[in-house]
């Protein structure tokens, strides 16, 4: 079944790069108005809005752990479109610390960095969203999050901890927003074939991360995408507050 999505406002963030513009492409593709959020790099978020065919279009820039920028953010959407119908909350900051090394003052800037940007941003455009969806009569937010929410991020503790808590959010706000037509999905991933994974591959830890699936391989951004463009569509409404797997299995032990 082919989905459309005509006439549909979607507000990416991080869709510069990675599973943010490959949901840009899919959202694209069945017709929907693309909103294309970046926080630095703008030739990425350009170069993704160039492979659009739409022509109703935009790049907006925001730093996701400020919250006037998010202001601004939902601000310029609705200057040009007048209404947002999906949100989907994909950017995402990831930075493995042998915390135990650091200082206290270090530890709290690492924390920090992470926290703001996955969680406490989420949260901020999430409720911005919720207030003018209520008033447009409804929509639809798709948080990312990933697999490290249930399974813990060892050297990434902040992480697993901010995926963790928008996993709780997410149902939160559905339970909260499903009297005003709002809809609140997650999806949890695995490794997924983007730029955050770059630095392992380099270190020679591919084969070993790949391996923690059955399926011995990376998701594509595209797998991703999809599962976003389903739940964006028409017909997805009661399954509001679900968590979706997406991780090859990865994350379950024997």
């Amino acid at each position: 079944m082919e989905i459309s999505l005509k006439n549909t406002v979607v507000l990416v963030t991080g869709a510069s790069g990675g599973i943010g513009a490959a949901i840009a492409e899919l959202m694209d593709q069945a017709g929907a108005m693309v909103a294309i959020h970046y926080n630095r790099n703008k030739s990425a978020a350009n170069k993704v809005k160039a492979k659009l065919n739409g022509e109703n279009h935009m790049m907006v820039q925001a730093d996701l752990s400020n919250p006037n920028e998010i202001q601004h953010l939902v601000d310029q959407v609705i200057k040009k479109y007048g209404r947002l119908d999906v949100l989907v909350n994909n950017a995402g900051y990831y930075e493995e610390i042998e915390f135990l090394d650091l200082s206290f003052d270090d530890w709290q800037k690492a924390w920090y960095r992470t926290i703001n940007i996955n969680l406490t941003g989420t949260i901020n455009l999430s409720f911005l969203a919720a207030k003018l969806m209520k008033q447009q009569g409804g929509g639809k937010m798709i948080n990312i999050t990933s697999r490290g929410a249930f399974r813990g991020e060892p050297t990434a503790p902040a992480y697993g901890a901010a995926k963790a808590a928008v996993n709780s959010f997410g149902q939160s706000f559905a339970k909260a927003l499903g009297k005003d037509n709002i809809f609140v999905y997650t999806i949890a991933p695995g490794f997924v074939d983007t730029e955050m994974l770059a630095d392992a591959i380099k270190e020679g830890r591919g084969a070993s991360l790949k391996s923690q699936s059955p399926l011995n391989r990376f998701a594509q951004p595209k797998e991703i995408a999809r599962i976003v463009l389903f739940l964006a569509s028409e017909g997805t409404e009661n399954m509001t507050g679900c968590i979706i797997d997406s991780n090859g299995a990865s994350y379950l032990r024997t």
